[in-house]
């Protein structure tokens, strides 16, 4: 990159992938049975683009899934207040419905083209960005090169790289500082992550902090409250959100824990991915408990012990309505999901032991006493229990949540300040 010789694995990457790029519509129709395409823009993600490029200086931001888009939605608005115009892609329907929902006017939604060479440079080609900014760790080496190749600026916004991944990195320094040389600007999230980013050979490195403390608490339609709140009138609520294969079956056998001492708890499951609402309902119906999907238009009513919510967007709504919340993706080795949100919204965090996608929020929070480790169905009963039954202990820990994770605010204007200079030149580009 850069007018260097690529390493050898990065040149054998790019040969593969232009190999694959071959296979990809059968890929891609592969993943449309799946749900996971939206089978009306499969050509986005050949490079091909389904609208204009609006004229003047461009800012194209890209977040991979639903977290990082969320992420970048304020940035997003600051942006467009300015008078910038911005192309939002990601790479996962979700994430795309998100946008559309969420991104401010004007702001427009396209599928990342998969890394082949071809397909990247015709995604280029259309849109000319002036400035790129990739959210957390999206480092695609044919992105990287071509955009090298083009001398656009490249900003790694809210950067991460945990631990493991660095390691990863570590067995091939070479590519690794091929690759991260291509990033003229890299916005830590915290000094640990900054010096993963360092210590493998990115060139210019500041801490901003994390982008995800200052994205506002999900919306929830009122409407909408209404209905729950009415449906669930003053049963006791909790709430596994973001869960993952593996994690279900573990809160069903807390609920069953949970069930003989507050018979009247509702257990609502809201599934990382929505699809698996079905396999959900089977898993609670093979244990004998009585379920609602809200997928299918259903609510709750009186006899109801598990309401699965596995629809995209509404977790503002139970976020709300829920004393306590377990965090999915931390009883499996996933990494965990995002906790910031529910702890805005007054609801005391429960999670598994494998939460290194965001290590430094969790700790904060643990060391805070505004969440709690659970390693098990019993944990997570016993911990839920104890909140639900003790209203000053809930608040307490409540408090404190909220108070952590409002104290790390402040990344969005530090990564502004930081892009300051990119954005006034291609201001003056545009003259």
């Amino acid at each position: 990159m850069k007018g260097r010789k690529l390493p050898l694995t990065l040149r054998a990457y790019r040969r593969a992938s232009s190999v694959a790029a071959l296979l990809a519509p059968a890929w891609l129709s592969y993943r449309v049975r799946k749900g996971k395409e939206d089978p009306a823009r499969l050509s986005e993600r050949r490079g091909y683009a389904s609208t204009e490029r609006p004229p003047g200086p461009l800012v194209w931001v890209h977040g991979a899934s639903v977290g990082e888009v969320i992420s970048v939605l304020p940035l997003i608005e600051r942006l467009s207040q300015r008078g910038f115009r911005v192309l939002l892609t990601s790479g996962t329907l979700t994430s795309s419905r998100v946008a559309e929902r969420r991104a401010p006017p004007g702001v427009i939604h396209q599928f990342v083209p998969l890394d082949a060479r071809s397909f990247v440079a015709r995604f280029l080609d259309h849109w000319s960005p002036d400035l790129v900014l990739l959210a957390e760790s999206e480092l695609w080496p044919n992105l990287l090169a071509e955009l090298g190749r083009r001398g656009t600026p490249v900003v790694l916004v809210n950067g991460r790289l945990s631990e493991r991944s660095a390691n990863r990195w570590k067995k091939l320094p070479k590519s690794a500082r091929a690759l991260l040389s291509r990033v003229d600007l890299c916005l830590a999230q915290s000094e640990e992550d900054g010096t993963r980013f360092r210590a493998l050979g990115t060139p210019r490195v500041e801490v901003c902090g994390n982008l995800k403390f200052d994205v506002p608490p999900p919306s929830a339609d009122p409407a909408e409250l209404q209905r729950l709140d009415k449906a669930l009138g003053k049963r006791p609520i909790l709430l596994a959100a973001s869960t993952h294969e593996g994690e279900e079956a573990l809160i069903l056998e807390a609920h069953e824990i949970l069930t003989s001492k507050i018979p009247e708890l509702v257990t609502v499951i809201a599934p990382r991915h929505p699809e698996r609402g079905l396999d959900v309902a089977a898993l609670a119906q093979a244990a004998d408990l009585a379920t609602r999907q809200r997928s299918l238009g259903e609510l709750p009513d009186r006899e109801t012990d598990i309401y699965i919510a596995d629809t995209i967007g509404e977790l503002g709504l139970f976020y709300r309505m829920a004393p306590v919340v377990f965090m999915g993706g931390s009883l499996v080795e996933h990494g965990g999901q995002n906790p910031i949100e529910p702890a805005k919204l007054g609801a005391v965090v429960l999670h598994g032991p494998h939460v290194w996608n965001f290590a430094n929020i969790y700790e904060r929070l643990d060391a805070d006493e505004g969440a709690a480790e659970v390693t098990d169905a019993l944990g997570i009963a016993r911990a839920a229990y104890a909140l639900i039954k003790d209203p000053q202990l809930h608040g307490e820990m409540a408090d404190a949540a909220h108070a952590a994770v409002t104290s790390l605010g402040g990344a969005l204007d530090r990564t502004l300040v930081a892009i300051e200079p990119y954005l006034v030149h291609i201001r003056l580009q545009a003259r």
